[in-house]
């Protein structure tokens, strides 16, 4: 035998000891609910329309939150929530804070609520939470009240100590009550629905077992709407497993043509919208899930990724996400949460193109499209880009690379290694083009000290405008804005409502001046206290690797059509933030000279 055959040997057959005795895989041992199903149907079918789509961002989103919402940001984000298309929305626990309780009763007594969207809340199958819970929902034109229990193993065994004809019987009271109660409000249209908790954990037979009681009590072969859902609590297995139960469970349940079967996967393996797709196709009507995925542990199945993989393969998600980036500002504010920049569809980077043969590719897709455009019947047909980034409110200006020359990265990591600015990367592209510019009329390589002063020079002016005082105050709802602000010499006053400070600011200035102002990018970030060594310098600038500046704000506005980025320093972030709002803004009005 060869050296070379003895090494491969040698290598295949070695021992392989692990650093850690305590990383122990023998301590797990294989999912053991799968059902047989050797004659599942659900590989061959595919998706052809959207199901019906439930937000449990109010709900399960909002319980997994450190700080959870008040009740003015979950306003906001139901109404948010309206205007992206959900026709049916989980706004809360209201039997387990006083908070949530006072959510519902505001929804229904200050009529909120369209008339085609239906509210649903949560219920363990208790009495007198049961009673909390359809006090809350008194006067609602139609609501689904959700109970649950768990049925699975382990929480069988370890946590109630109970056997399974115990834990049905509880299912089995908790329709009885729904039941009662809810004929005491026949004003309301009631939808009953119940949640095997675990069900990805819970023996499926058992779980239809449990729901065909749940089904006798409520009789919707006789006209009363019911919804089973079936919720992967804590994801334990492939998404082709949790498909077989839910395809075994379909095809098991007794009145399975009177009721909607419907979804609720975790990401605990990171497979939560597979799963959730996967059991579409095996035969469930309705998903639960949340924007961004947010949710207990890992998250929840992110509606906003599985209504875009719909969308990119031509099915209508019967949701609206063109205006994505205003929709990702309010559910990352009101969450408190930061979104990943390679966060399917909405990360800052998922469009662009580091690698240069991805760029090329991008670019001559682009040039054919734009040269055959009668050939290509208007479909979205470009490398590396699943869809037109335009479709969600990105501009071109994302994935820009792909013209442009080397260069840009070492820009950026001076500006940050020297000055302390951590340049988005939309900022960087933008500001790419002025140094290749300026590099080409000096016709050699510029120093840190030119490129910072270039810098300064394009963003951090505002010409004749001058940010001189201003106060933001929260009413009814809205955040108001009221402040002066010095153009061309002149001090006049900017009033505006909005979303939050930047929003009635921008609302204000449009308001003044007739202009169309919208942001299409937004980042901040604290100044690294290396870079701030206290000497004085005024706020609005960074020369010499000196100033007072704590926090840096970068904007993109998008002003009458044509596109301007503006950068603010200052002590505070939220002046930091109106600052560079005005320093785009002087640009559009040719206020700034950049040379």
């Amino acid at each position: 035998m060869s050296n070379q055959a003895t090494r491969t040997v040698a290598a295949t057959t070695a021992k392989v000891t692990p650093k850690n005795a305590a990383f122990d895989y023998k301590k797990y041992r294989p999912f053991a609910f799968a059902p047989s199903l050797p004659d599942r149907t659900w590989p061959s079918k595919t998706i052809e329309k959207s199901p019906i789509w439930a937000s449990v961002d109010l709900r399960d989103g909002n319980q997994a939150l450190i700080d959870p919402m008040t009740i003015e940001q979950k306003m906001r984000f139901f109404e948010t929530l309206v205007d992206v298309g959900f026709k049916e929305i989980e706004i809360g626990f209201p039997s387990a804070a006083q908070v949530e309780f006072d959510f519902a009763r505001k929804l229904i007594e200050e009529n909120h609520v369209p008339d085609d969207v239906t509210l649903q809340v949560l219920v363990q199958a208790r009495e007198h939470l049961i009673a909390r819970t359809f006090e809350s929902l008194k006067g609602a034109k139609r609501a689904v009240v959700h109970v649950y229990n768990s049925t699975c193993r382990i929480q069988r065994e370890k946590v109630y100590g109970k056997d399974k004809a115990e834990i049905k019987e509880i299912a089995i009271t908790g329709a009885k009550l729904l039941q009662q109660y809810a004929a005491k409000y026949p004003e309301t249209e009631w939808v009953f629905q119940y949640s095997p908790e675990s069900f990805s954990q819970t023996e499926t037979e058992y779980a239809v077992e449990v729901c065909d009681a749940v089904c006798d009590v409520w009789q919707p072969q006789h006209g009363q709407e019911v919804i089973f859902n079936l919720p992967a609590t804590v994801e334990a297995s492939m998404p082709n497993v949790f498909a077989d139960q839910v395809e075994y469970f379909c095809r098991h349940l007794a009145q399975r043509e009177h009721v909607i079967v419907s979804l609720h996967t975790h990401n605990d393996r990171g497979c939560a919208v597979a799963a959730a797709e996967l059991g579409v196709l095996a035969g469930a009507d309705r998903i639960e899930g949340t924007l961004l995925g947010n949710g207990e542990r890992t998250g929840n199945m992110d509606i906003m990724v599985m209504a875009m993989n719909l969308f990119s393969q031509g099915i209508d998600p019967e949701l609206d996400f063109s205006n994505m980036s205003e929709i990702v500002q309010v559910v990352s504010e009101c969450n408190n949460l930061p979104l990943h920049p390679r966060h399917p569809y909405v990360g800052e980077l998922v469009f662009t193109a580091f690698s240069g043969s991805h760029q090329d590719a991008i670019k001559k897709s682009l040039d054919y499209n734009e040269k055959h455009q009668d050939e290509t019947d208007n479909v979205w047909d470009v490398a590396y880009l699943p869809i037109d980034p335009a479709h969600i409110g990105r501009s071109y200006q994302d994935v820009v690379r792909i013209n442009s020359q080397s260069g840009k990265g070492g820009v950026a990591y001076i500006l940050q290694r020297n000055y302390g600015f951590n340049l988005p990367r939309w900022m960087q592209i933008d500001f790419s083009g002025v140094v290749q510019k300026q590099a080409e009329s000096a016709a050699r390589e510029l120093q840190n000290d030119e490129i910072l002063q270039t810098f300064e020079n394009t963003y951090l002016q505002q010409g004749e405008f001058e940010l001189l005082d201003y106060s933001v105050n929260n009413k009814a709802g809205e955040v108001c804005f009221d402040g002066q602000v010095q153009m061309n010499g002149e001090t006049i006053n900017i009033d505006g409502t909005g979303n939050g400070p930047l929003s009635s600011f921008i609302d204000g200035l449009a308001q003044h001046t007739g202009k169309s102002i919208h942001v299409i990018n937004y980042a901040e970030h604290a100044i690294n206290p290396q870079h701030n060594n206290g000497d004085g310098i005024d706020d609005d600038t960074n020369r010499d690797n000196k100033t007072n500046a704590n926090a840096a704000a970068y904007i993109q506005l998008n002003v009458d059509g044509e596109v301007y980025s503006g950068i603010g320093t200052c002590s505070s972030t939220v002046s930091a933030m109106l600052k560079g709002a005005l320093s785009a803004f002087a640009q559009a009005l040719g206020t700034v000279t950049t040379a």
